[in-house]
C-alpha cells in the first residue's frame, strides 16, 4: 500500500498538471524510455515519508540500478510532481547515497534533472555542512577523475544548484521548450534588475546548445532525448555485462514461502536454515564449522549463479560463534568472495551474566569479528530479516560498517536496545533492603495525620512514581516506533524495504 502511494508521486492532481499543462512525461514513464525492458531495482522508495517537515514521497527523486544498452547504471531521476521538484534534506541524502553506490561499484551514472532548487526554509539542513548539497557536485568531479562516466538529461527546470548537475556531466541533452538551465529564474531577474525575460531566452534549450555550450545535444522532444542518451551510452566504451551461459537452479523450496517465515514476534529466534534453503540455488549450502558456534551459521552457496559467503544469525552471538564468524569473514576476504549477512538478533539474556567472565570473552570475540568485517575488502550485502539490536548491528555489517547494500524485510526492527529489555520498575516481590523498608513505610502512610511532614513526603513520592511511569511509557512507545523498518527506511538508514520472497531477485 505504501509503495503504491509512493508510485503516485505528488498525487493525481500534481501528475495531471505535470503531464497535461506542462506537457512533460511522468518520471516513471521517463525511466521506461531510458532503461532496457525488464525490471530495475529501485532504491529507498519509502524515503521521505512522515518526516518532521511533512511527507516527501520517495524523497522527491527516484534512484536505482538498471541497464541501458546492456550496461549497468545508477539513475537519479527528479520527480517534479513532488513539491515542484524542490530539493529537501532527505532528497540530498538520497542522491548522495546513489552517487556512493555508483562510486563503490564503478557504475555509469545517469541524471534526469527536473528540479526547482533547494527548499529555502530548510537551507541550514541543505547547504552548509560537508555532506549537504554541495557534496553532489564534489562527487561528480571525483567520479570523473575516477573514470566513471556521467550523463544527464535536462527534462525540466534546473534552477540554482540543480543547474550544476548537467553542466558537470560528461555529456548532457537538453529538451526544447521544457528544459531550462539557470542559476536564478525570471522572477529573481525581475526583482534584481527590473527586466522581463522569458525562461526560454534566459536559459532555454537553444541558448545552451547553440550559444553557451552548456549542453552537448539538443532534442526536440523527450522521446528523442532518451533515444539520444541511449546512443551516448553506446559510445562510452563500457562493456555490457555478459549474460550467464545457463539459468541458475531454483531452490528446492519455494521463495514464496519466505513471506510466511518472516518472524512477527521476537520471543524466540527463527531457525535461519529455513531461510537459506529458500534463498540459495538448488538449496545447496556448504556449511563452514557446522558443529562449532552454532548460533551463527556460516558457509558458501550460490544466489542467482553468484558464489557468496553467507553469515547468518541463528541465536545469541556468543564467544564461539563470534570467533567462527571472524575466521569465515577472513576466508572470504582472502578468496575474494562477496559476503551476504542475514541479521536476526536473538533475545539477549539479562542479569548477573552480563558482567561475567563469559560476557567479557564474548566482547573480545565480537571485537575481533568487527575488525574482520570492517577490513574485508570484498562486496558486502546486509539483509535484516528479523531483529537487529545494539552491538550485533555492528558485528553483522550494519550501516555503520558501510555494506555495499543494506535492505530490510518489512518485519525488521533496528535499534540500540530491544524494547523488551527496556529498564522497568522492579515488580512486586523483588524489593530488597532499603527498598523493602520504603515499601513498608509507604503501606503505613494512610494512618499518618494529614499535618505530618511524612504524609506529604509520601504523597510526593506517589506523584513522582506516577510521573516516572508516564515517562517510561512514553520512552517505550517512542522506542517501538523508531525501531520499525518503515521509520528506518523513511530516513534513508537503509537502501529500502524488500518483500521476503523478492530477496533472491534483489
Amino acid at each position: 500500500e505504501l509503495l503504491e502511494k509512493v508510485k503516485r508521486g505528488g498525487g493525481e492532481n500534481a501528475i495531471l498538471r505535470h503531464t497535461q499543462r506542462n506537457k512533460k512525461l511522468f518520471v516513471r514513464e521517463r525511466l521506461r524510455l531510458l532503461l532496457d525492458p525488464g525490471d530495475f531495482l529501485e532504491l529507498s522508495p519509502l524515503a521521505g515519508l512522515e518526516m518532521p517537515y511533512g511527507d516527501v514521497p520517495a524523497a522527491g527523486c527516484l534512484t536505482g540500478i538498471g541497464r541501458i544498452c546492456g550496461v549497468w547504471c545508477v539513475f537519479i531521476a527528479s520527480d517534479a510532481t513532488v513539491k515542484g521538484g524542490t530539493i529537501y534534506p532527505i532528497g540530498v541524502k538520497k542522491q548522495l547515497r546513489a552517487q556512493e553506490i555508483a562510486m563503490e561499484n564503478r557504475l555509469l551514472s545517469v541524471h534526469l534533472v527536473d528540479s526547482g532548487g533547494a527548499f529555502l526554509p530548510l537551507q541550514s539542513e541543505l547547504f552548509p555542512d560537508k555532506l549537504h548539497g554541495g557534496r553532489i557536485f564534489y562527487n561528480e568531479a571525483i567520479m570523473s577523475a575516477m573514470g566513471i562516466p556521467q550523463v544527464a538529461v535536462v527534462c525540466g527546470s534546473c534552477v540554482a544548484g540543480g543547474a550544476y548537475v548537467p553542466t558537470m556531466a560528461e555529456e548532457s541533452v537538453i529538451i526544447d521548450k521544457i528544459g531550462t538551465l539557470f542559476l536564478a529564474g525570471p522572477p529573481l531577474v525581475k526583482a534584481a534588475t527590473g527586466e522581463d525575460v522569458s525562461p526560454e531566452d534566459l536559459g532555454g534549450a537553444r541558448l545552451h546548445s547553440q550559444v553557451s555550450g552548456c549542453s552537448d545535444h539538443f532534442a526536440p522532444s523527450e522521446e528523442e532525448a532518451f533515444e539520444c542518451i541511449r546512443n551516448v551510452v553506446c559510445t562510452l566504451n563500457c562493456e555490457p555485462v555478459p549474460e550467464g551461459d545457463r539459468e541458475p537452479d531454483s531452490p528446492l523450496y519455494s521463495p514464496e514461502e519466505l513471506l510466511g517465515l518472516a518472524p512477527l514476534a521476537y520471543s524466540c529466534t527463527l531457525p535461519v536454515k529455513l531461510i537459506l534453503s529458500r534463498l540459495v540455488d538448488g538449496s545447496r549450502f556448504q556449511e563452514f564449522k557446522a558443529a562449532y558456534g552454532t548460533t551463527l551459521v556460516t558457509g558458501f552457496g550460490h544466489v542467482e549463479g553468484h558464489l557468496v559467503g553467507i553469515v547468518a544469525n541463528n541465536g545469541e552471538l556468543a564467544h564461539d560463534a563470534a570467533l567462527k564468524g571472524s575466521h569465515f569473514v577472513q576466508l572470504c576476504g582472502q578468496r575474494g568472495i562477496p559476503i551476504l549477512f542475514l541479521q536476526n538478533t536473538a533475545p539477549q539474556p539479562a542479569g548477573p551474566a552480563s558482567i561475567s567472565q563469559a560476557h567479557s570473552n564474548r566482547l573480545k570475540a565480537q571485537a575481533s569479528m568487527m575488525a574482520a568485517v570492517a577490513c574485508a575488502a570484498v562486496p558486502k550485502i546486509t539483509i535484516v530479516i528479523g531483529g537487529c539490536f545494539g552491538s550485533d548491528s555492528y558485528v553483522m555489517c550494519g550501516r555503520s560498517f558501510s555494506p555495499n547494500f543494506l535492505f530490510l524485510w518489512p518485519n525488521a526492527r533496528v535499534a540500540l536496545v530491544d524494547s523488551r529489555h527496556f529498564p522497568t520498575v522492579p515488580p512486586a516481590g523483588d524489593w530488597t533492603g532499603e527498598e523493602l523498608e520504603l515499601k513498608q513505610l509507604k503501606a503505613k502512610w494512610i494512618d499518618l495525620p494529614v499535618s505530618s511532614g511524612i504524609f506529604f513526603f509520601f504523597l510526593l513520592l506517589c506523584c513522582f512514581h506516577c510521573a516516572f511511569k508516564l515517562v517510561q511509557f512514553s520512552a517505550l512507545s517512542r522506542l517501538e516506533e523508531e525501531s520499525s523498518a518503515f521509520y528506518s527506511s523513511s530516513r534513508l538508514w537503509d537502501d529500502g524495504i524488500i518483500l521476503p520472497q523478492d530477496t533472491r531477485k534483489v
